[in-house]
């Protein structure tokens, strides 16, 4: 299970800085593909393995996060998919979950002027509850789990709605 995640500044993408978008990159998306690339021998020799990654509801449009973020969890469900195709035929599944609002640590410090929060307008409201993190693990475990043994490529919301909006 790949859980990485910061949020960017919610710049658009003429804002953002090369600092901001390699550090954003590296832990969302970068991260994801060196843990899946070491464990996958292991996998690989086992015959079987299921990776479930951590994307976001931002990866299902264009969002109204940062430029920096949107495209590092698109970049996961990118991998995912990926993933899924490559390894099928060799035991492998891969997918993904897409929070929406989850109550964690995750901060989002946005830039003065950021686009995303002003972006969000009537969205916000139409955001759903804010979910416990007990919530997003129960969809990772199922995922993870042999009841899901034929899901591979799969892209879930856990999101109340959001991503229907």
């Amino acid at each position: 299970m790949n859980n990485a995640g910061i949020m960017d500044r919610m710049s658009a993408l003429a804002d953002v800085s090369d600092a901001e978008w390699e550090r954003v990159l590296r832990v969302n998306l970068t991260a994801p593909f060196l843990l899946t690339r070491a464990v996958l021998p292991h996998m690989l020799a086992a015959g079987r393995g299921a990776v479930v990654n951590t994307a976001s509801e931002a990866a299902l449009r264009g969002s109204a996060a940062g430029a920096a973020y949107t495209a590092s969890k698109h970049g996961v469900v990118g991998l995912t998919k990926s993933l899924a195709v490559m390894y099928r035929g060799r035991g492998i599944r891969a997918n993904a979950i897409c929070p929406g609002g989850t109550q964690t640590a995750i901060t989002v410090d946005p830039a003065q002027g950021a686009h995303g929060p002003a972006t969000l307008g009537p969205h916000f409201v139409n955001l759903g509850r804010v979910s416990q993190p007990e919530e997003q693990a129960a969809a990772i475990v199922f995922l993870a789990s042999e009841a899901a043994s034929n899901i591979n490529g799969a892209i879930l919301p856990v999101d109340d709605g959001w991503s229907a909006v």
